[in-house]
Parts: C-alpha cells; sequence; structure tokens
C-alpha cells in the first residue's frame, strides 16, 4: 500500500506549503513510503484528489486544499487531522498502516489495551518516567512535610520567589507574636 499525499507545488500560500512541508517530511522521516501527486501541475490529480475527499471532509466553500492524505483509495484526512494524529501517536493507524515491528506506537485509542497498572500499553516512555518521577517526589514530600508545616506546597506548585519571602517573613513575625522569647536564649 502506499500512501499518497496530495500537494500543490506552486502553491502562493506559505500555510499551505508549510502543512504539505512537514508532512512529507514526517514520513520521510520515518521511512513511510508515499507519493508526492502535484494537483496544480496534473489536472487529473487535481480532479481525482477533490472528488475522491469526503462530502463531510469539505470546507464550506467545497474546494478541498492541499495537503490531502490517501492510502491507496482509502481518504486518511487533511493536514489538521494528519497534526493529531501524530500528537495522539496513532499516526500509522491514521494511515492505514501496521506499525513496524519493535515500536511503541498503539494503533488506535479504541484497540489499546490496558494494563493491570491502569496506564495504556504502547503509551511514550517519556510520560511514563514522567509519573514515576512525581511519584517520587511526592514521597519526598510527605517526608518533608513530617518536620515542616503541612502548609507547604508541592514543588511543582510554588509560589513566585518574592511570594515565598513574603510568606516566610509573615510566618516568622507571627512566631514571634504567639510565642515571645523563644529562640531569643539560644
Amino acid at each position: 500500500m502506499v500512501i499518497k499525499v496530495f500537494v500543490a507545488t506552486s502553491s502562493g500560500s506559505i500555510a499551505i506549503r508549510k502543512k504539505q512541508q512537514e508532512v512529507v517530511g514526517f514520513l520521510e522521516a520515518n521511512k513511510i513510503d508515499f507519493k508526492e501527486l502535484d494537483i496544480a501541475g496534473d489536472e487529473d490529480n487535481r480532479k481525482w484528489m477533490r472528488e475522491n475527499v469526503p462530502g463531510e471532509k469539505k470546507p464550506q466553500n467545497g474546494i478541498p486544499l492541499p495537503p490531502q492524505i490517501f492510502n491507496e483509495e482509502q481518504y486518511c484526512g487533511d493536514f489538521d487531522s494528519f497534526f493529531s494524529a501524530k500528537e495522539e501517536n496513532i499516526i500509522y493507524s491514521f494511515l492505514g498502516l501496521a506499525p513496524p515491528p519493535g515500536s511503541k506506537v498503539t494503533k488506535s485509542p479504541e484497540e489499546a489495551s490496558s494494563l493491570p497498572n491502569g496506564d495504556v500499553a504502547g503509551e511514550s516512555e517519556s510520560a511514563a518516567q514522567g509519573t514515576e518521577k512525581t511519584e517520587a517526589s511526592g514521597e519526598n514530600e510527605g517526608q518533608k512535610e513530617e518536620g515542616e508545616d503541612a502548609g507547604n506546597l508541592p514543588e511543582s506548585q510554588e509560589k513566585p520567589e518574592e511570594e515565598a519571602k513574603e510568606g516566610e517573613a509573615e510566618a516568622q513575625a507571627a512566631e514571634g507574636e504567639e510565642e515571645p522569647g523563644e529562640g531569643e536564649d539560644s
């Protein structure tokens, strides 16, 4: 199966050119076989693309703009749906392709299997590592809180430095008012 990317090589729109470059660059970088089909220089390509974009996917003016992506005859989507699939890490499902061997990419959210710990199979490692770091820092914060005020915020929710300094000064002033004489004997 070959992915077809319909582009306009002589587009006057910088936005369209950037979108086309992003799609083509991504496919090249991931070694996904594709064909670039120019709709600016080939009337047959333009006609085929316009006829094969589903009605609900066409813009209000009825003329779909490039890039439009197909897997052989099957419509995959436009740039926005491509970008969403890429961000959700379901690009192979979007393109109608099997993920490459050894990849940790899920086919689609519906097909993703849930693991006993509640994680979803195929989630990126960085997300899992971030969770582990958060949990570890949460334990550290819990240990710190035993010897400190329980009102302190975790590192991720700390106040800006200025507010923190003001808060410390107020806390020290409050301690001095409540228990005079303590701390002066040392």
